[in-house]
């Protein structure tokens, strides 16, 4: 079989970009402000709404695990169609208040929706640009994520003055618009073999921080706006102002990652936005609304620049094996984020205190940081 055809400009990252705006940036970031707004309505109680949060997790672990062996069978433009088609029901869907399994359930299914998108886009567009576009390429994949972010906290507050159902459709019609937008231009990259043992044995060190750093992240992720408006007593404008904050971190730390990955290497990279994870999670154990909104460019800068620099390593690592690298780094990420998205359910639901939930983030942290520093992983040549 002959090489892909590389493609000598970005369209294949832009592409890449809508598919992560749609999985992670709304199907997972948009609930974030809703989660209050639903709660005070009487659609979930406090406890449920953090179930909701972590099935979304568990479908994501299950849409990252499919993925690849989905594509294998439909090909990978095929499967983010599906991944699309997914995310576009899941919000349909949960704007029929049907009590919570219902409601439980079709979050599941947009964590599904996310996992596949996630799992596919970022290594397919590796694989479809020109060598030295590939770090501009994933900062521009994974800066997708900030932009739904974004999209969301401006959209989501206002939608809700119609009510909760039409924010839920309006989501929906926003990742259909961006699925017609693209569904020309997604990049088709076969699926390579899995890589070699030398390989999978040297990525130990990044899946085993990157999960930790996932757990670490699940604070910030399914209660950052819950603790400024229920916690805090602040304002719900304040609140989707720090998710704003935390959507505009988010591109500043993956875009400044992309640019910045040719000269301090992926590492280095990695263990700096680890350290400043670790200083967002400090910051958001204060009650100051200065260090509120420090926590949240903080926490953003470092969730979406971290995802765009372990794909650079995974890149590092593998060369043109990166993929499956990729789906091991995601899936350790989901599996460590499902297990502390229930976990932090259950503190929450016993305590009530998000002080504990992001205490407990701020050791998980702190954790992979240190992690981070075991072993000198060298890279793989790549090819």
């Amino acid at each position: 079989m002959s090489p892909p055809r590389l493609s000598t400009g970005l369209r294949p990252a832009f592409a890449g970009a809508a598919a992560t705006c749609s999985g992670i940036g709304l199907s997972r970031f948009a609930y974030v402000p809703l989660f209050p707004a639903m709660v005070a309505a009487g659609w979930v109680s406090g406890a449920e709404g953090g179930v909701l949060g972590a099935l979304n997790l568990a479908g994501y672990l299950l849409g990252v695990l499919g993925g690849r062996m989905i594509a294998r069978r439909l090909g990978t433009a095929r499967t983010l169609d599906l991944g699309m088609a997914l995310a576009v029901l899941g919000f349909a869907a949960c704007a029929a208040n049907l009590g919570a399994t219902w409601l439980a359930s079709w979050r599941f299914v947009s964590g599904a929706a996310g996992g596949i998108l996630m799992a596919l886009a970022g290594p397919a567009v590796q694989g479809a640009v020109e060598p030295v576009r590939r770090g501009m390429a994933g900062g521009i994949v994974i800066g997708g994520v900030a932009i739904g972010i974004m999209a969301a906290s401006g959209a989501v507050p206002a939608a809700l003055a119609l009510g909760i159902p039409a924010t839920w459709l309006l989501l929906a019609g926003i990742v259909a618009a961006l699925w017609a937008a693209v569904h020309r231009s997604w990049p088709d990259t076969p699926i390579p073999p899995p890589p070699s043992a030398g390989t999978r044995a040297r990525s130990g060190i990044l899946q085993t921080a990157y999960g930790l750093s996932a757990a670490g992240l699940v604070p910030h992720m399914v209660y950052f706006a819950d603790l400024a408006i229920r916690g805090h007593g602040l304002s719900p404008a304040f609140g989707a102002a720090l998710w704003l904050v935390f959507g505009a971190g988010g591109l500043a730390g993956t875009l400044l990652a992309g640019s910045l990955l040719g000269r301090l290497g992926a590492l280095p990279a990695f263990r700096l936005w680890l350290a400043l994870q670790v200083a967002a999670l400090a910051a958001a154990l204060s009650s100051s609304a200065t260090l509120l909104s420090l926590s949240a460019f903080a926490g953003g800068f470092s969730t979406l620049g971290l995802t765009t620099i372990a794909l650079a390593r995974a890149r590092e690592l593998a060369g043109p094996g990166a993929g499956a690298v990729w789906v091991k780094a995601t899936a350790a990420f989901a599996v460590a984020q499902a297990g502390a998205g229930f976990a932090l359910a259950a503190i929450f639901a016993r305590t009530g205190s998000h002080q504990s939930v992001f205490l407990a983030g701020l050791v998980l942290s702190g954790a992979a940081l240190l992690v981070s520093f075991v072993g000198a992983d060298r890279p793989a040549a790549e090819a």
